[in-house]
Parts: structure tokens; sequence; C-alpha cells
């Protein structure tokens, strides 16, 4: 049996200045695959990613041969009664020049993992033209429930998102 070559873990506040790093090549690289923006998330510092890393659930990917981080994928559980037992995948990312190697499915299936005990279904909106995205939920799962129009509006441009949920509890 072959050695896996990469790493999948749970980040913490130590982990603040790498994740903020990805984070941002991602929102730089593809905003219309965020609801978050490169502008509002630039200027936080380091120190003000920590609290989301400690009070979250942020997993990260990282090839053996790397320090820094290749991926991440976080989960939110809403504490209010009536919605606690969805989860959300949140945040997904892989540097492009790791991409193809699994690590998005690592990390998918990390964060389903974890999810099982914790919720009875998982959701997630993702972009209506990112088709690989798309595909590698579609394979764990994922199925499309819904599709917003005008999600999110850059530069006076709209982007469509698809909503796909995976049921853990029937």
């Amino acid at each position: 049996m072959t050695a896996t070559p990469f790493t999948v873990l749970r980040l913490g506040a130590e982990d603040a200045a790498n994740f903020r790093e990805l984070r941002l090549d991602g929102l730089r690289r593809h905003p219309e695959a965020f609801g978050a923006s490169y502008e509002d998330e630039a200027r936080q510092s380091p120190q003000d990613f920590r609290p989301r890393l400690e009070s979250g659930t942020v997993f990260g990917i990282r090839r053996k041969s790397r320090s820094d981080l290749d991926g991440i994928a976080g989960l939110y559980i809403p504490e209010t009664i009536k919605t606690r037992h969805k989860g959300v995948l949140w945040g997904m990312y892989v540097r492009p020049e790791a991409r193809c190697m699994g690590l998005g499915s690592a990390l998918v299936a990390r964060v389903i993992e974890h999810s099982t005990n914790l919720v009875e279904e998982l959701t997630l909106a993702v972009g209506a033209a990112n088709e690989h995205a798309m595909n590698l939920y579609a394979r764990v799962g994922f199925n499309c429930y819904g599709f917003e129009e005008r999600a999110l509006k850059i530069e006076g441009r709209y982007y469509d998102e698809v909503l796909m949920r995976l049921v853990l509890v029937k």
C-alpha cells in the first residue's frame, strides 16, 4: 500500500497566517467562487483570522513535500435550534498548481467524515459555471436542490450559484 502524498489537518489559531494567505489567493484568483471579497478580507491581519479557526471547523491540506497549505475547506454549523441539523461546507479552495491530485476530494471527504455525527445533512453553494467543482461534489453524493440566479455581483456582473446537499441521516 502506498503512502498518501498529502496530509489533511484541522487548522488551529497557529495556522492563521497560512490560512489567510491561501484564502486571499482564492478570493483574488476566483472572486466568483466566494461570497466573501478579497478587498474585505485583505484588510484583516493574520490575527483577525485566528477566531475563525479557534471557534470554527476548518481543514487544510498540504502535500508532504511542502510546508504551505495547498487547500482549505470549512464547516459551519448554525447554533439555532431550527437549523443546527444542517451543516454548510464553505470556503473550499485548492491552489491551481495542486489540482487534479485528489486534494479536493480528500478535503471534502474529511468534512463529510467530521460532519457525520454532528449534522443530518451538508449543504453548499457552488458557482454555476464551475463544472469541475460540481462534478467533485456529485461524485461524493451531493445532489442539486436549487439554483440561485444573480447570487453574486462583482464589478457589475452577476454570477449564478447551484445549491447542493448531501443527506447524511435519512
